[in-house]
C-alpha cells in the first residue's frame, strides 16, 4: 500500500513515523517551544536525525478549548518554516483546517494536508481537488476544539467514527480526489472520553476495513494520563506503548512528539517479527 502525495509515494508496507512540529504558543504539550522559524526548522532537522519519515507542521493549536487563529496569523507562523522544510527531502504535511492555508501551502509544494475537520470547511475539498497529486488525512472530531470535550457521547463510537470517515471519503471521491491520496485518522482525543479512545484502539480493524491507510495520534494524549496518572511531560513510555499498540492493530502511520523513542521501539518490533 502506498500513500500518494505531492512529491513522494510513501511506502506503507512498514509503519511510518510522522514527527510533530507545532509552531504555536499554546499547543497542549510543546506550545511555545518552536514558535520561531529558526527554532522550528532546527526541530525539523532534529526529528529527521531521530528517524522521522514525515514532518507535520501546524500553526494553530487544536487542544481542547483552544481559540481559532485568523488565517493570516496561522500563515505567518508556518510559511517560513515550510520554505525551509521543503528543502529537507522528506514529505511535508501541514496540519490545518483552513482552505486558504491549504491552498497557499499546496501552491508552495507541500505534500500532505492533515485536516482535523476532514475537509468539511466550505471550499476545502475544492482546494484538494485542484491539487491532484497531494495527500490528505481525514480525521474524525465530535464538535470543535472549543467544545469537543464537553461531555462527548456516542451510542457506538467506533461505528460513528467509521461511518463519518466513510462519508467524508465519499465526498472526496465525488470531487475527483483519488483514493490513493487519502488516509484516515480516528481522532484520538478529539471529542472522546478515555473509554471511547480505547474502544477505537481495540476495534481499529473496523476502520481498516474501509480499505484506506490509517494514521493514529496517541502521543502524550490525556487518555494516557488517565491510564497512568502521569502529567503530559511524563508520558513517553505510555506514548510509545500506545503507538506500538496502534501498529499491532494495523495502523500505517503514527503521529508522535517523541520520534527517537518511537523509531527505536518500532525497530525492535520489526526485528522480533511482530505484526504491523
Amino acid at each position: 500500500m502506498y500513500w500518494h502525495t505531492t512529491r513522494f509515494q510513501i511506502d506503507l508496507s512498514s509503519p511510518k513515523v510522522m514527527g510533530i512540529v507545532n509552531v504555536t504558543p499554546d499547543s497542549f504539550s510543546d506550545g511555545g517551544r518552536h514558535n520561531q522559524t529558526a527554532d522550528a526548522l532546527a526541530h525539523c532537522e532534529q526529528l529527521l536525525r531521530e528517524g522521522a519519515h514525515i514532518l507535520d507542521i501546524g500553526g494553530e493549536s487544536t487542544r481542547a478549548g483552544s481559540p481559532t487563529v485568523p488565517v493570516e496569523d496561522e500563515w505567518d507562523r508556518i510559511s517560513g518554516v515550510l520554505q525551509g522544510a521543503l528543502r529537507l527531502g522528506v514529505p511535508i504535511s501541514v496540519d490545518t483546517c483552513k482552505p486558504e492555508v491549504m491552498a497557499r501551502a499546496l501552491d508552495m509544494g507541500v505534500d500532505i494536508i492533515n485536516d482535523v475537520r476532514a475537509l468539511e470547511a466550505p471550499g476545502a475539498t475544492d482546494v484538494i481537488a485542484r491539487h491532484r497529486e497531494c495527500g490528505v488525512c481525514l480525521m474524525h472530531m465530535q464538535g470543535t476544539p472549543q467544545t469537543m470535550q464537553d461531555r462527548p457521547d456516542y451510542p457506538d463510537v467506533v461505528g460513528e467514527v467509521v461511518s463519518y470517515l466513510q462519508s467524508r471519503v465519499r465526498a472526496c471521491l465525488d470531487m475527483g480526489i483519488r483514493a490513493e491520496q487519502i488516509t484516515l485518522d480516528p481522532g484520538i482525543g478529539f471529542g472522546k472520553t478515555p473509554e471511547h479512545n480505547l474502544m477505537l484502539l481495540k476495534e481499529q480493524a473496523r476502520l481498516l476495513a474501509l480499505g484506506y491507510p490509517v494514521l493514529v495520534g496517541w502521543s502524550r494524549k490525556s487518555t494516557l494520563g488517565h491510564i497512568t496518572g502521569k502529567p503530559v511531560g511524563d508520558r513517553l513510555a505510555a506514548s510509545v506503548a500506545a503507538a506500538l499498540a496502534g501498529v499491532q492493530r494495523g495502523a500505517h502511520v503514527v503521529r508522535v512528539h517523541d520520534v527517537a523513542a518511537t523509531v527505536d521501539a518500532l525497530k525492535v518490533w520489526a526485528a522480533a517479527g511482530l505484526p504491523g
